[in-house]
């Protein structure tokens, strides 16, 4: 059986708002370590939307850190799954989107 990871960034008081939290390097360096190991990523249309363009042009600026681009790479280079019902096309060359609930799609 496979291994599934759980992962989000949430301070120490809980906050999980993107916006409001600083990522240094250790936290992407930990984040690509994840990711490296990983086979398939799986997000929901708004996080799919905040990771995606987001990382793969990291990949394109030479200015950004290491760690940045370490975790761009990693991320690029994963297959994804999003779940929506109103996300057309994928904006990601390795994006499927499922547009039906996973139970409907494999469980019947």
């Amino acid at each position: 059986m496979r291994k599934l990871i759980f992962a989000i960034n949430t301070t120490l008081d809980g906050c999980v708002d993107h916006t409001k939290q600083f990522v240094d390097e250790e936290p992407l360096e930990y984040s690509a370590h994840l990711l490296q190991g990983a086979d398939l990523l799986v997000f929901g249309r708004k996080t799919y939307q905040l990771m995606v363009p987001y990382w793969p042009e990291v990949l394109k600026n030479p200015s950004e850190t290491k760690a940045d681009h370490e975790f761009a790479r990693a991320f690029d280079s994963i297959n994804k799954i999003v779940f929506s019902r109103s996300l057309d096309s994928a904006e990601d060359r390795n994006t499927r989107i499922f547009a039906r609930t996973f139970a409907t799609k494999y469980l019947n």
